[in-house]
């Protein structure tokens, strides 16, 4: 096990201090020693993984030094274009330190949605052609290694996070002033919907918690799509949905989702289906992965998606506010529901024990497909 904060004095010491990217669990102590102990200018917590790419090839143009991109494994997909289209020797030849967690790692158990992209994750690399290294614990030959390597050929170099390989480094957590846990949020959600209604939510917590939900109330899951990857395109799913059915779709979006790839809500705002719910859970955080912050609550949030469509956006943070709201967005079309709410999760919040090929197909049975 590799010591979180000798590890990130290490790359300190090395001319490391710009980091930029998209929280993983696997480097959530990692990422947590970097959030304490770095300035938010120089700690970005990006929308997606290829935003953190560009800023970091930003960074070495106009200082020099190397900057460090974090990620997990799924995040290379996001990464893929500003990498070769910009990073790349072909192109401008730009060094920058990848630290990839290696999410559904061949041989170890995972979540469905981590398994194809642990069997390719070293494989991307290669066919980028960018070099990498597994960490071990006697990472300081590997980190100096790798440095002279971007030195010298002037192009990005991957570090590949197994789990564990972090001490443990704990964040700590701002007090919210919100009543309401995500959970509590969705309870009321779901008590206040048909049993016509669909439902599309968001990666993590989220649709574990719906999942639970379903299970307590007795209610089944063929209404649901849980969507268990693809961070981000929670909206564009939903909105493919709609299109398809006469029954209301309910979105339930998280920020980290919402801000990953915001341009969606652009184009969907722009043509809404009369079906299409959304709403948008806000707890500031990526909570799933660790909860290092979102940029959220430095967004005007409901500007935005009026600005992309929406007529009226109702903002709730108790249980009767989203009472209320549920009832306008049913009677209304293009409303927008943003929920605040507290961080938490229950410590014995299971997982869906279907698989995602069951989900999808109880679902097209529920909509008349199958």
């Amino acid at each position: 096990m590799i010591n979180t904060e000798n590890f990130y004095n290490y790359l300190i010491e090395n001319h490391i201090d710009f980091f930029a990217g998209v929280p993983d669990s696997l480097l959530a102590n990692f990422c947590a020693c970097v959030k304490d102990k770095t300035s938010d200018e120089k700690n970005i917590i990006t929308a997606n993984e290829g935003n953190a790419v560009a800023m970091c090839a930003g960074y070495h143009m106009s200082t020099g030094k190397i900057g460090l991109v974090y990620m997990q494994n799924s995040g290379e997909g996001n990464a893929v274009n500003p990498l070769v289209s910009l990073a790349d020797e072909d192109v401008y030849s730009i060094p920058m330190l990848l630290v990839i967690g290696w999410r559904g790692e061949p041989g170890q158990h995972d979540e469905p949605q981590h398994v194809k992209q642990g069997k390719i994750t070293l494989g991307l690399l290669e066919t980028m052609g960018i070099a990498y290294e597994i960490l071990e614990d006697d990472y300081e030959k590997q980190v100096k290694k790798a440095i002279d390597y971007m030195r010298k050929e002037s192009k990005p170099y991957a570090l590949v996070i197994r789990k564990g390989l972090f001490s443990e480094y704990k964040l700590s957590k701002e007090i919210s002033k919100y009543e309401l846990t995500r959970e509590d949020a969705l309870k009321t959600i779901i008590d206040n919907l048909s049993s016509d209604d669909i439902i599309v939510s968001t990666t993590g917590k989220t649709s574990r918690e719906i999942f639970e939900i379903r299970e307590a109330n007795k209610q089944g899951h063929s209404n649901d799509f849980l969507t268990v990857g693809s961070m981000g395109h929670t909206a564009s799913i939903a909105y493919g949905v709609a299109i398809g059915t006469d029954k209301n779709v309910w979105c339930i979006d998280g920020d980290g989702s919402f801000i990953m790839h915001m341009g969606s809500l652009g184009v969907i705002g722009s043509k809404i289906p009369h079906n299409f719910k959304y709403i948008l859970n806000d707890n500031g955080a990526h909570e799933s992965v660790g909860g290092q912050p979102t940029c959220s609550r430095s967004l005007d949030i409901p500007a935005i998606l009026k600005a992309c469509g929406f007529k009226k956006v109702v903002v709730a943070e108790t249980k009767e506010e989203i009472e209320s709201a549920i009832k306008i967005m049913r009677n209304e079309d293009k409303i927008a529901l943003v929920l605040h709410t507290k961080q938490g999760s229950r410590d014995n919040l299971g997982r869906p024990t279907t698989t995602p090929q069951e989900n999808k197909k109880a679902l097209m049975h529920k909509l008349g497909v199958l």
